[in-house]
């Protein structure tokens, strides 16, 4: 293990009051919105937040951080490219940001035009090479993204067309045009199951080196799928958080991963989520008992966590639904002192950032 560098105390406070937007804002260093990842995935920061004391380590030694008998939970979501860059027959300019594959070519987008094209008007994408027609605005006649169906000459299903011409989906903080290399970097080396616009970061941090070494430390690993979307950008606007409306999201967790977490909790072993998407895709199966659907779970402070034990996680936006969910797992007082210390220790944030271990107040 690198040389831990023991940073100050940081005390856990209960639950003992109620919460405002506000009080999930913090001040961070432009400089410090991380741009591109560490040159190695497993040698990005590592803020270890699970004792008293606060220490700064590197993500490889993960591996001596856990005991022998706990689970580390992943998402296995593969992010596609969804972003596409198109224009109207008028010519103006048009962007989709592909949220969902539907069946029969048709998916649904965030579009970003100038004026909004009418239901039937055909857009020509990638330079003229597929069409994406609308059929109107979904879930509801009025709702906020839009539904289309997408044709070439080929008959390529979303997925090929995507992979063919469509744009890393990075997020709005990152400032560059997707490169070569984020199509490899903004991906997990495990991504299975295609279908989000955004990647479960805290896992980004794993590479194949890292994970032989947690199998020979005896820890297991299992999978949920969530695909990601891009609402998990969207900041909270209400002042008072219980209005505010949470976007779904599509989960699923398999037979074998359900056995896994029954026995490790039966031989008194630790379930580490690693990310907070596999956070609400165990949460929500925990509240409602179903395995597979759309989750709009938000988790707030005074949640009562049944599965997780152990959270890796990057660091969050300001106001975000995810800061609120960190706060609940480790409490507010607790999660505002390790954002400052991660400030004060220039640790990178975001997506292409650095990353925390926390464990959940007792």
């Amino acid at each position: 293990m690198n040389d831990p560098k023991t940073i100050t105390s940081c005390t856990t406070s209960a639950i003992d009051r109620s919460y405002t937007l506000a009080d999930f804002d913090f001040e961070l260093p432009n400089e410090l919105i991380a741009q591109h990842p560490a040159s190695e995935r497993s040698g990005s920061k590592l803020l270890d937040g699970t004792g008293a004391q606060v220490v700064n380590r590197i993500f490889r030694d993960l591996p001596q951080l856990l005991q022998a008998g706990d689970l580390l939970v992943f998402n296995d979501t593969k992010v596609v490219k969804a972003r596409l860059f198109g224009e109207k027959p008028t010519g103006g300019k048009v962007e989709l940001l592909i949220e969902r594959v539907l069946t029969g070519n048709q998916v649904v987008a965030h579009m970003r035009v100038s004026k909004k094209p009418q239901p039937g008007e055909t857009l020509w994408m990638a330079n003229g090479a597929f069409s994406a027609t609308l059929l109107g605005r979904w879930p509801e006649k009025d709702g906020a993204l839009f539904r289309f169906v997408l044709s070439n000459d080929r008959g390529d299903d979303p997925y090929q067309l995507m992979d063919q011409y469509g744009h890393v989906p990075l997020p709005p903080y990152i400032t560059h045009a997707d490169e070569a290399d984020d199509v490899r970097r903004y991906q997990t080396v495990f991504a299975k199951n295609p279908g989000a616009v955004a990647a479960p970061t805290a896992a980004l941090h794993f590479d194949e080196a890292l994970l032989a070494a947690l199998d020979q430390q005896g820890i297991e690993r299992a999978s949920i799928t969530l695909h990601v979307g891009a609402g998990t950008f969207q900041p909270v606007k209400t002042e008072n958080i219980s209005d505010h409306v949470m976007h779904f999201e599509r989960y699923s967790i398999d037979p074998a991963t359900l056995e896994k977490i029954s026995q490790c909790k039966a031989r008194g072993g630790k379930i580490v989520a690693v990310g907070t998407t596999s956070v609400r895709a165990l949460e929500t199966w925990a509240k409602t008992g179903e395995t597979q659907g759309d989750t709009n779970i938000f988790i707030t402070p005074g949640f009562d966590f049944k599965i997780v034990d152990k959270l890796i996680t990057n660091f969050h936006l300001p106001k975000s639904s995810l800061m609120m969910l960190v706060s609940a797992f480790v409490g507010h007082a607790r999660i505002m002192n390790l954002y400052k210390i991660a400030i004060d220790q220039n640790y990178r944030f975001f997506s292409y950032g650095d990353a925390m271990l926390l464990q959940k107040a007792s």
